[in-house]
């Protein structure tokens, strides 16, 4: 069993940075996938980043590149999402999830994701 804890939202203004941390409970941390998505108002919930076990390997999805970092430390059992510049449309509830087979394939997909936190609101001002 996994419990993810998700923070760091809160009111930005457009241009700002702000850095999302999930603090995971459990031993298989270290050997999960972990991925962020975020869901905007009256939108389905879409894939943000992910990254590998180890931490070598990151993904972004094309619209967040250069300005989305995702990046673990396993030995705080924490992944984290740093947002630069961020923008109005970055407005959503953002969730982490953890992948407890640590896949390194298709981890854009919410299937493969077996535990996911509450979420936490961002909401960029303009």
């Amino acid at each position: 069993q996994v419990q993810l804890v998700e923070s760091g939202g809160g009111l930005v203004q457009a241009g700002g940075s702000l850095r999302l941390s999930c603090a995971a409970s459990g031993r298989t941390f270290s050997s999960s996938s972990m991925g962020w998505f975020r869901q905007a108002p009256g939108k389905e919930r879409e894939f943000v980043a992910a990254i590998s076990r180890s931490g070598s390997v990151t993904y972004n999805v094309n619209s967040v590149k250069g300005r989305f970092t995702i990046s673990r430390d396993n030995a705080k059992n924490t992944v984290y999402l740093q947002i630069n510049s961020v923008k109005p449309e970055d407005t959503a509830v953002y969730y982490c999830a953890a992948d407890s087979a640590g896949r390194t394939v298709g981890l854009g997909f919410q299937r493969g994701y077996d535990y996911w936190g509450q979420g936490t609101q961002v909401t960029v001002s303009s």
